[in-house]
């Protein structure tokens, strides 16, 4: 099997060094708009090759990993569907509502498998937690937290182009979370803060952010992200329910520390990033994909459900601007396999 990467800034270089990784992968083709990169990555990265064009290697290729920046996402995944070839794209797969609402009718009316890269639904944590809920032994949910903090803010730089704090940070807890319920969602409240730095402000963001999601079937969910953590990169989730209440992202390397005797201590080696604390679930992603592309997995993400996300993200900045709970009535997921064995 041959699996193209479309863009290897730091991303795509982590996800085609775990391609290099996976036994039923024979070559891993790379490509990237910026000259020379994709041949510096490949000379330090054994089992890779550079093609000339996104045509050669869709041409090549039995998959591609779409890792460019959100602009060329529509373009590319269109290149890819018109070819037959199934894709991974990062999120999200367009900019705004209306153009992810054109481009998910159109993969789904062409049958190709395009996965969206929200790595939470491929970490095994996760992925546990997910079949917990949905099999009952939480009981009926009543409550979700969800805590996102960055350990370094983002370059001011990127601020601008950025979509703001709930499409670019939050966005996976949008994701993720509903996909955890089950439920549609009836209503969003969010507000937000300058508190880390005034180039948010002059962006027109905020840095840290709070937003509360209701579900049809009464319960609620605390989403909070934050981008500045001094200790280390902090994801967590914790469901509450009528049986059980679980956790996932609680271990030693998470920068928290109990003020009780026996309770947990943050360690020097606290996660620095993201990559470090999805490790597995970065590793997990792009087997999945490999199965799918084989036909041996079913799709655990596909492009419809990260209509959800973007439509909650965008109630969450209006809510924001408002002061105003916004309803929204977005639908849930549907309900998929995680791909994540055991």
């Amino acid at each position: 099997m041959r699996i193209g990467v479309v863009g290897v800034g730091r991303i795509g270089t982590m996800h085609a060094t775990n391609l290099t990784t996976l036994d039923e992968v024979d070559e891993v083709l790379l490509l990237d708009p910026l000259p020379g990169r994709a041949e510096r990555v490949s000379a330090a990265l054994p089992g890779t090759r550079c093609v000339a064009d996104l045509d050669t290697m869709l041409t090549l290729g039995d998959g591609v990993l779409i890792a460019t920046p959100t602009s060329t996402h529509p373009a590319l995944l269109r290149a890819a569907v018109a070819a037959g070839v199934p894709a991974l794209c990062e999120k999200p797969i367009a900019a705004d509502l209306d153009e992810m609402l054109a481009l998910v009718a159109e993969v789904e009316a062409s049958g190709v498998e395009v996965l969206v890269g929200f790595q939470r639904r491929f970490d095994p944590a996760v992925a546990e937690l997910h079949r917990r809920v949905r099999s009952g032994d939480v009981g009926d949910v009543y409550l979700v937290r969800a805590l996102g903090n960055d350990a370094r803010p983002p370059d001011p730089a990127y601020l601008p182009r950025s979509g703001g704090i709930f499409r670019d940070l939050l966005i996976h807890d949008l994701d993720a979370v509903p996909w955890l319920v089950g439920q549609p969602v009836d209503e969003v409240y969010a507000s937000g803060s300058v508190l880390v730095d005034e180039a948010f402000a002059a962006a027109d963001d905020v840095d840290n952010a709070v937003v509360v999601l209701r579900f049809a079937g009464g319960a609620h969910a605390v989403l909070a992200g934050g981008r500045h953590d001094p200790v280390g990169y902090d994801h967590r989730i914790e469901v509450l329910g009528s049986r059980d209440c679980l956790a996932v992202g609680l271990d030693p390397r998470t920068p928290l520390t109990s003020l009780e005797p026996d309770g947990p201590r943050a360690g020097p080696d606290a996660y620095p990033g993201f990559p470090e604390r999805f490790h597995r679930a970065y590793l997990t992603e792009v087997a999945v994909f490999a199965r799918v592309v084989a036909g041996a997995a079913e799709n655990p993400s596909p492009v419809r459900d990260s209509l959800v996300s973007l439509a909650l993200a965008e109630a969450c900045e209006r809510s924001r601007r408002s002061g105003e709970p916004v309803r929204v009535g977005v639908p849930a997921p549907r309900r998929a396999g995680t791909g994540v064995a055991g």
